[in-house]
């Protein structure tokens, strides 16, 4: 009986973890990414009306995508960090045509 305990516990233990990490891997490329525009873009946080973090199904560092979509602009902007802590572009759509920069801007 003690195992079947110790054995559910460990499990939920595993999940949780899990989704610890996920959420704050989520949350650390969000603020990167809104970090950047505002400080390195000059963007004003006013003009940034969605920053969402998503898994995006690509190899390495892209797998993990922040969407960005900005005030009286038609364009919704696709971010990642690479593994050198830099943000960068890595495609936009407008009017649902994508536009994908190979090696980032």
């Amino acid at each position: 009986m003690k195992k079947g305990w110790l054995y559910v516990i460990a499990v939920l233990v595993v999940i949780i973890g899990a989704i610890g990490m996920y959420n704050l891997k989520m949350y650390t490329i969000e603020r990167a990414v809104l970090n950047h525009l505002i400080t390195e873009e000059n963007i004003p946080e006013d003009r940034i009306i969605m920053t969402e973090g998503f898994i995006a199904n690509l190899p390495g560092e892209r797998n993990w995508m922040v969407v960005v979509k900005l005030k009286e602009e038609e364009k919704t902007y696709y971010f990642y960090k690479d593994k050198n802590d830099q943000v960068i572009l890595e495609s936009y759509v407008l009017y649902g045509y994508e536009s994908v920069y190979p090696d980032g801007m």
